[in-house]
């Protein structure tokens, strides 16, 4: 019973880490005007893997709409890009750190029908990974499964918290370099006032000894 309630505990302890601490799948329901662009951004680390399927819903059967999609990374490269399509999928690892775009469009050629909804399921990191693969090539099974399962989650947790770790030193040091150049300006600023108020005194004076009212 002892072991049943560890391995019970450990399972609901990876079901809230890979809900809440993980990058995981999100399943998008995009919304696409007749004219214009809708893009989805994630922010993602580096050397992680991407997994993503797309279709379009259309209401309307009179006609047969077709999308456009463009995804590109933090740096504007483009890592895919199709248009005259009705679904399809993507998938990278990630080469740089930033937020990824997923933008969306209709074809101009067919325009008119109205707007289209896209359905976008978005995988992140544990969650693209092929677990039936997995347990097929190393024969486990269930709860061994499930562990695994816990184990990978476990390891992008430690990953993403090097990371915040990393961003948070770097933001402190841009904090820091900040502080510093506004107090290095205050102390500027003041010794610019001084020194005005220095030639200010400086003239009135010489003024009113001109003027011999001193």
């Amino acid at each position: 019973m002892e072991i049943r309630a560890m391995l019970t505990l450990l399972f609901l302890s990876f079901c809230f880490f890979s809900t809440n601490l993980v990058p995981s799948a999100l399943a998008i329901w995009l919304t696409l005007p007749a004219t214009g662009t809708k893009c989805v951004s994630e922010e993602i680390q580096s050397n992680v893997v991407v997994l993503a399927d797309y279709v379009l819903v259309s209401d309307d059967h009179s006609h047969n709409p077709t999308i456009g999609v463009k995804v590109t990374s933090p740096y504007g490269n483009n890592l895919h890009h199709k248009e005259n399509t009705t679904h399809g999928s993507f998938a990278f690892t990630t080469q740089e750190t930033g937020n990824y775009l997923a933008c969306f469009w209709m074809d101009g050629q067919k325009q008119g029908g109205g707007e289209v909804n896209v359905n976008l399921d978005w995988k992140i990191g544990v969650a693209a990974k092929d677990w039936d693969s997995v347990a097929k090539k190393e024969k486990i099974e269930g709860v061994e499964l499930e562990l695994r399962k816990l184990e990978g989650a476990v390891e992008a947790i430690h990953e993403n918290l090097l990371y915040l770790k990393g961003r948070e030193a770097e933001m402190r040091i841009v904090s820091e370099k900040t502080n510093a150049r506004v107090a290095w300006f205050s102390i500027m600023s003041l010794g610019v006032c001084i020194g005005v108020s220095a030639l200010q005194l400086w003239y009135l004076k010489r003024f009113f000894q001109k003027k011999k009212l001193l």
